[in-house]
């Protein structure tokens, strides 16, 4: 059964059962914890807070919680992930989850007391639909193991959903932009054209016809009334009103006006109408009132000239209204031009999906590829360090942390034991701890209880933590370091800048400064691989084979064909795909080919082949590794990698190995050009469900 819900379902769900499992108020269990929790009541003020922490600050920790991480259980990381493929699945995770959490925490040297002041900010956050645009509200997925897991440590729902602050991309808050540009400039042509539209309106129906009389009337005794008072010299009194209270005079603009008030959008229309037809020195308005109510106005003007003035002072009006809005709704992303445009060096655990889901919430749409993704990244924010490739840096904490886990609050245990007071010291000879004192508001202190895990402020101030001890075993001196000098700019340090782990299983590393991986050992020290040689030339997909087959039987099956040694692992994706990897390129042509013409074929060779077990049912699909990559670049999730495939369009049973053209990168080759002998070509494989036939091929080398 699929585990994703629409966040529909969930907020449903979250308003019935609340008084089981959220509180009312942030989470009070870290209440013992300086913690600054931040909704959009208080989100304007902490934010100028945020502002003077961050430009004092020598780092800035962050961290995210989500709701959710894989789309598929085949879309989770595995070690037969290429680097091209791991990102595409990140690409995924970051596209279809929503961020719920942000947390912010500046770390600044304080020579004085020689320790860190730490500011933890703790952002509830919620894509709420902010500007009046059409189309769909916002969707996300909910993956229930990730919301069982933030309910166990007491996530407040409902003050994420009721008080989280909403938030524009740049990509969004562009197009708002542009499509108010565009409606400015066509206003006027749009105005004529509604007038005409107007004027044109017949009167078919006679209340219709003694509505607009009534109007004209109306109209003609209010603007008279004007006239006279201003000819005898008296002052306007604007006590002229109907029993219905439907027009009221007021003032708009120095400018006398009738209040539109209880009228129908067809009657509107008509009063339209009766004001162009039959008065020049009246014009109809519209205007945002009180509580940013759309108010109806009937202004009266001495000239031509003072109208076409006033309608571009309301039209100018309107839009600065419409571009306050539009800045409103950045809401949250207002903390991430911050750290933008000050530069500051980012810290983060494990964090490249978090960078991922911060590009594509908050900056635009995720790049198709890793390389342009890194590029971009490191423009908005050029230095970025994952304390989980720190951990790995130097011998001390490569020893410290080899036989345990390195997750956040195991490193922050081990490293930083005096402030996890809470954990119990391991005997371990440390380093002395880098002291860390917390400032929240006015209140600054150096000891509490231990905060919540898994609250992403408080996740946030175990990473800095974590960076400040690791820098002290790298070397650095804080007790030397100069609030001028630039923390990145230390030799030290600068080697770890911009390199994140893309894939902890893999233990590949990427470097945001050239988009590249970077030398294995780097990530690879403690690093156990249970396919240490993947080779992903040799790679074969498989899957829609029947269901009661496994690994072992389908290398059985494969081998009996191509030789006892022909295959060096098998890995399951799901209950429904495999990888066979073979020890040679030139075994995974042979095997494509193979299986194309016993899928061609009926006769007695073929239903007595070994690898007819494979193929029974009619449903086995083969194709190479470029077919995986492919399939995991669909927006499309099914739970199931062959119903995936299927969904995507992927119905040829045989996706033959394409000729590779001269000059492409080796990054992008599948297999190497000695398979060209076996003259395979693409479509011969989309041939095959018709029975068309490229060629006789021999299966008497394949028979066991």
């Amino acid at each position: 059964m699929n585990k994703q819900y629409s966040v529909r379902a969930l907020s449903r769900a979250l308003t019935l059962s609340s008084h089981t499992f959220c509180s009312t108020t942030p989470s009070s269990s870290s209440s013992t914890f300086p913690l600054k929790n931040v909704t959009k009541s208080n989100f304007e003020s902490s934010l100028e807070d945020l502002r003077r922490h961050v430009r004092a600050s020598d780092f800035v920790a962050v961290d995210l919680e989500m709701t959710g991480i894989t789309s598929a259980p085949w879309r989770e990381s595995f070690e037969f992930d290429r680097f091209d493929v791991r990102y595409l699945k990140v690409k995924d995770s970051a596209e279809k989850f929503a961020v719920v959490q942000f947390g912010v925490c500046p770390f600044r040297w304080d020579s004085s007391k020689q320790s860190f002041v730490a500011h933890p900010h703790n952002f509830y956050i919620f894509p709420r639909q902010e500007l009046p645009v059409n189309g769909p509200s916002y969707e996300f997925l909910c993956q229930t193991t990730s919301i069982d897991f933030l309910a166990k440590y007491q996530f407040d729902f409902n003050a994420c959903i009721h008080e989280g602050v909403s938030y524009l991309s740049r990509g969004q808050e562009d197009e708002a932009l542009r499509h108010l540009d565009l409606a400015y400039e066509d206003e006027l042509s749009e105005s004529w054209r509604n007038l005409k539209e107007i004027k044109d309106i017949p009167l078919v129906s006679m209340a219709d016809i003694l509505f607009t009389e009534r109007m004209k009337n109306r109209f003609s005794e209010w603007r008279n009334g004007l006239l006279r008072e201003r000819n005898e010299g008296a002052q306007f009194q604007g006590s002229s009103n109907d029993s219905k209270q439907q027009l009221q005079t007021i003032f708009f603009k120095m400018h006398p006006a009738l209040t539109l008030n209880g009228f129908t959008s067809h009657q509107l229309r008509l009063i339209q109408l009766v004001t162009k037809k039959h008065f020049d020195d009246l014009v109809y308005v519209r205007v945002s009132g009180e509580n940013s109510c759309l108010q109806q106005l009937i202004v009266y003007t001495d000239s031509t000239d003072e109208k076409d003035l006033l309608m571009k002072e309301v039209k100018d009006g309107l839009r600065r209204e419409a571009e306050m809005k539009i800045k409103a709704a950045v809401g949250f992303r207002h903390v991430i031009d911050l750290l933008s445009s000050e530069e500051k060096l980012i810290v983060g655990h494990n964090c490249f999906l978090d960078i991922a889901h911060i590009y594509s919430k908050f900056l635009g749409p995720l790049p198709l590829t890793a390389e342009e993704f890194v590029s971009s990244v490191h423009k908005c924010f050029p230095y970025i360090t994952d304390t989980k490739v720190l951990l790995n840096a130097n011998s001390v904490l490569q020893h410290l942390m080899k036989k345990n886990s390195t997750s956040l609050s195991n490193a922050f245990a081990l490293l930083c034991p005096q402030i996890a007071s809470n954990f119990k010291n391991s005997g371990l000879a440390f380093k002395p701890c880098v002291k860390v004192e917390v400032q929240v508001d006015d209140m600054r202190s150096s000891n509490w209880n231990s905060g919540a895990k898994h609250e992403a402020g408080y996740d946030a101030f175990m990473t800095g933590c974590v960076f400040a001890q690791a820098c002290n075993h790298l070397g650095i001196n804080f007790k030397t370091h100069s609030p001028s000098r630039n923390l990145v700019s230390n030799e030290k340090l600068q080697k770890h800048v911009n390199h994140l782990y893309l894939s902890w299983t893999n233990g590949d590393i990427i470097d945001l400064t050239t988009g590249k991986k970077t030398a294995e050992s780097l990530g690879s020290v403690n690093h156990k691989k249970r396919y240490p040689n993947i080779l992903f030339s040799n790679i074969v997909l498989v899957w829609g084979f029947p269901s009661t087959l496994k690994a072992r039987e389908i290398r059985e099956l494969i081998s009996k064909v191509f030789g006892p040694n022909s295959v060096t692992s098998i890995y399951h994706l799901d209950d429904t795909a495999v990888f066979v990897q073979f020890n040679n390129a030139e075994l995974v042509s042979k095997f494509l080919v193979l299986k194309e013409t016993l899928d061609r074929n009926n006769d007695p060779i073929s239903v007595l082949h070994p690898l007819s077990k494979l193929l029974e049912g009619g449903n086995t699909r083969a194709a190479s590794y470029e077919i995986y990559k492919e399939i995991c670049s669909s927006p499309i999730s099914k739970v199931l990698f062959a119903d995936q495939a299927e969904a995507i369009g992927y119905k040829w049973k045989t996706k033959l190995i394409e000729p590779k053209e001269e000059g492409e990168t080796q990054g992008n080759k599948c297999f190497s050009k000695e398979n060209g002998q076996l003259n395979t070509v693409s479509d011969s494989a989309d041939k095959s469900d018709t029975g068309e036939r490229n060629d006789e091929t021999d299966l008497s080398y394949c028979m066991p």
